[in-house]
């Protein structure tokens, strides 16, 4: 049984058509401490919303997969990455990242303003006031309901 999760990317960083493009990539660049302990608790074939952030309009462009479990972020203790943290090392990593696979791209953006018209997802992390993290969880029932809503 996998669990549902929601992954941020700003499009002109790394997109769906990325992704589509590369089929496997790492996830990798997360600062977060909350985000990340998330990414730690991912498992092989988890599902994720692809969702697009930073741009105009955000919103879910695709749903990726889990392909690889939790691994030192060794782009944190790369000096010349924009992801370096001086506070990560080999020996003792800060930060990790999970590989992302493909599933499929959706002919349109369902965006955050119609995520936010529904009440039935009206206690999603997503899409509260503040909620500003990059990786999130989804719930069993959220997952159904915006899978349905692009049949609508």
């Amino acid at each position: 049984m996998p669990n549902y999760w929601l992954m941020k990317s700003e499009p002109d960083t790394f997109s769906i058509d990325d992704l589509k493009r590369l089929k496997v990539s790492p996830w990798d660049g997360v600062r977060n401490y909350q985000a990340r302990n998330f990414m730690k608790e991912m498992k092989q074939d988890d599902l994720v919303f692809f969702y697009h952030s930073s741009c105009s309009p955000p919103g879910i462009a695709g749903i990726a997969r889990i392909d690889k479990e939790a691994y030192p972020d060794h782009t944190s203790w790369d000096p010349n990455s924009d992801y370096f943290d001086s506070k990560s090392s080999e020996t003792d990593p800060k930060w990790v990242m999970v590989d992302v696979a493909f599933v499929e791209k959706w002919s349109s953006i369902l965006t955050l303003t119609t995520l936010k018209q529904s009440p039935v997802l009206a206690d999603m992390l997503l899409t509260k006031k503040g909620s500003r993290l990059s990786v999130m969880p989804i719930t069993k029932n959220e997952w159904e309901y915006i899978t349905t809503m692009l049949k609508t």
